[in-house]
């Protein structure tokens, strides 16, 4: 029984490091530009696509490669979509994000094909810690996503730029009045926050397959997880993320593996009910 229950938690925390990297980044993009982006889960599937593809050049620098090639994307993304788009209502900038992600999507259809593809780990073996079962590499992915968490506090408090982010997050008209200029900061932002979820993919790429449509159900469970934090808060979101992981863990192997999708819903209604404004209870906070 402790053996299962530390399989569980251990399982728990893997999924829940990459639903809760994915999480901050949006968590950082809709806490400065409220943009709903839900393109990140096909960004995601880019870092990864973009690690199965130069696989023969290591582990590593197919990473950093998916984490610059996001980065750019993102750049481009904000510049040339929503940007032009910051003063339409909210309705618009969900529309814009979502066919966003159906563009993406199918250009990686065109260009990758249906087929799945496999990434080997970038390392080999595992260990068993109080009874539960842990790869090397699943490891790998719980201490990355909370290094670049980590990261990305730090650079939000103690950098010009970060500070820079954070008043822009908290009133755009007030920045504008201090000599900020809020779209040069909006697209630093969508660049960090493109390149995290180029990151989480590129992290679950060799412990998942690869395919066009591998993100759909991850970015669905970002934003419960956002909501359920309090939507910008980028530490909630990492902690919601392994609440969610827990969840999901657990639901799945007391209740029925089949709702696996279901449990983490099912806490987010519940949590709404009970705490409206979230777990860290403030609507929107960058950091």
């Amino acid at each position: 029984m402790a053996a299962d229950i530390a399989q569980n938690i251990a399982n728990a925390l893997m999924a829940g490091s990459i639903y809760g990297l994915l999480a901050v980044s949006l968590a950082l993009v809709f806490g400065v530009l409220e943009v709903p982006q839900f393109a990140f889960g096909a960004h995601a599937m880019l870092g990864a696509y973009s690690v199965a593809i130069l696989a023969s050049y290591g582990y590593w620098i197919p990473v950093a490669a998916a984490i610059v090639l996001m980065a750019i994307l993102g750049v481009l993304v904000q510049a040339l979509i929503f940007d032009p788009l910051r003063n339409a209502p909210p309705a618009t900038l969900f529309i814009a994000a979502f066919g966003l992600l159906l563009v993406l999507q199918g250009m990686a259809l065109v260009l990758f094909g249906p087929n799945n593809h496999s990434v080997a780990p970038a390392i080999a073996g595992g260990t068993t810690i109080l009874g539960a079962s842990i790869t090397y590499q699943r490891m790998l992915v719980v201490a990355a996503a909370i290094i670049a968490v980590l990261g990305l506090n730090v650079f939000l408090r103690y950098t010009k730029t970060g500070r820079n982010i954070r008043a822009v997050g908290q009133s755009r008209t007030g920045s504008l009045v201090v000599g900020l200029s809020p779209r040069r900061v909006g697209l630093i932002t969508m660049a960090i926050g493109s390149a995290l979820a180029g990151l989480a993919g590129a992290l679950l790429a060799p412990i998942a397959q690869v395919y066009p449509t591998m993100a759909d159900t991850l970015v669905i469970k970002a934003f419960i997880i956002i909501v359920l934090a309090g939507m910008g808060s980028i530490n909630g979101a990492l902690l919601g993320g392994f609440i969610v992981g827990l969840c999901e863990s657990f639901g799945s192997a007391y209740l029925s593996l089949e709702f696996k999708d279901a449990y983490p819903v099912a806490l987010f209604i519940l949590i709404l009910l009970v705490r409206p404004q979230g777990l860290y209870g403030k609507v929107v906070r960058v950091a």
